[in-house]
């Protein structure tokens, strides 16, 4: 079962619950042959979510339809090995979300990484919650904005989940970003992704905005 976790969490009333993914890789170094299959498993699984009428965010009137997302094509570029800095200082806080709801988490570390010859950092997140469940205790939460959204891919930005590494890396896929559940149905509440997050680069991979009338 993947996530949403996005956390991706319904409103009162909804009868989806969280969903979140836990199939990232403990390897960090992968050679690229893997790194590809990697991807079009992701590609497969997430589409059959999707399709799936007990684990789609999608409206009825969407799925029934559905032949598939709309995805970059993959770039095993856009898998990067990134060092993990833990922030064990870092207090709780909560994250807006797109209701009124807010997302109890806390920066578990901060990931360096270069992609496209500049350098990045990004803040990684562990909800509080979640993190009291055997299922998600190694889970961890990436949320990001680029130059794409608004135009190849949602506007909101995209999330990426990982889970805890054991030493000082940690394989970032830009491959596996994926979409809030919000971006296809508006009954679900979704982490808004914080500044300090946002890419100031175009990330032409993973799920791109989705359209209707397109898939």
């Amino acid at each position: 079962m993947r996530y949403l976790i996005l956390i991706v969490l319904c409103l009162i009333g909804c009868k989806e619950e969280k969903k979140y993914h836990d199939r990232v890789q403990d390897k960090i170094e992968m050679p690229k042959t893997e790194v590809l299959a990697d991807i079009l498993k992701f590609q497969s699984e997430l589409n059959a979510e999707y399709k799936n009428p007990e684990t789609s965010p999608l409206p009825d009137r969407y799925r029934m339809n559905f032949e598939g997302l709309d995805f970059f094509p993959p770039d095993t570029t856009y898998s990067v090995t990134a060092r993990f800095e833990r922030t064990p200082e870092a207090l709780p806080f909560l994250m807006p979300t797109t209701t009124e709801r807010k997302s109890n988490e806390v920066v578990y570390g901060r990931a360096y990484f270069t992609l496209k010859g500049k350098e990045y950092r990004l803040e990684i997140y562990q909800n509080q919650e979640l993190m009291l469940q055997e299922k998600y205790r190694d889970y961890l939460f990436l949320p990001f904005t680029d130059l794409t959204n608004g135009q190849e891919t949602y506007d909101g930005g995209r999330y990426i989940d990982l889970t805890i590494p054991k030493g000082d890396s940690i394989r970032i896929d830009f491959n596996k970003a994926y979409n809030p559940y919000c971006a296809y149905n508006k009954k679900y509440s979704c982490p808004i992704v914080p500044s300090v997050n946002a890419l100031n680069t175009e990330v032409l991979a993973g799920v791109k905005a989705f359209k209707p009338g397109e898939n």
